[in-house]
């Protein structure tokens, strides 16, 4: 687990997430500054990591900053909005601890590029572990892109966190290919098999029968799995 924390930013480094998001935020009621829109998006990340996707309500987060909710609603034109918000914060959050997990492995070649794929993984499971109330956000459905006509993102958005986060595992993938450790025929789709591995392993972990593990038993078993992952990816 201590692999994972530091990938996450948790222990010691720069701060991240839960640090720097509360060392932003006022009291209650104490909003003196000009950007609502920031404030009541501070405000829903909190209400998201106590309660998950349902706790980010939009009066809610009014009532946190200090402010009523018609000037809440100046800002969101509902909970949908908000919501999306928040989960693009915590993509973004994701995104960070992916990328400090990398940014651990030095240099270039077949071992650092497999590694990079672990460190990467660790940096994502480290996230949901420390943050499960943001993690479940960040991968809610989103009312804004279900009430879109075919369901996709605006264009504006193709640079979003959310694409972010996995292009860092396109490219970590790509890299083994580039040093001969994952044939070619293998390559595609198989962002979509780490994806699904470590994502649900991190699922099991939070809210399923893993959750019973003490922390030396969760690393091991995280490490297991990003063993057979990887062998699966550099199998001969």
């Amino acid at each position: 687990m201590a692999d994972m924390e530091a990938s996450a930013g948790v222990s010691g480094g720069p701060r991240t997430g839960a640090e720097a998001d509360r060392s932003t935020r006022g009291a209650k009621g104490a909003y003196h500054h000009g950007d609502l829109r920031n404030a009541l998006i501070e405000a829903a990340t909190d209400l998201a990591r106590d309660g998950g996707p349902e706790a980010v309500v939009l009066r809610a987060a009014a009532r946190r900053v200090g402010v009523s909710p018609t000037a809440a609603y100046r800002h969101f034109a509902g909970q949908a909005e908000l919501l999306h918000a928040v989960k693009e914060l915590g993509q973004q959050r994701l995104t960070e601890s992916m990328e400090a997990g990398a940014a651990v492995v030095p240099g270039s070649g077949p071992g650092p590029a497999e590694e990079r794929v672990r460190a990467i993984g660790r940096g994502y499971l480290a996230f949901a572990l420390a943050e499960p109330g943001l993690f479940r956000v960040a991968f809610c459905r989103d009312p804004l892109r279900m009430s879109s006509p075919d369901g996709s993102l605006d264009p504006a958005e193709e640079g979003s966190w959310a694409f972010r986060s996995f292009d860092i595992l396109v490219q970590a993938l790509d890299a083994l290919v580039e040093h001969g450790r994952l044939p070619a025929e293998r390559r595609a789709g198989a962002e979509l098999t780490a994806w699904a591995t470590v994502h649900g392993l991190a699922m099991l972990i939070l809210d399923g029968p893993l959750s019973q593990l003490s922390a030396e038993q969760t690393h091991v078993v995280a490490e297991r799995a990003f063993d057979a992952v990887i062998a699966g990816f550099t199998a001969p």
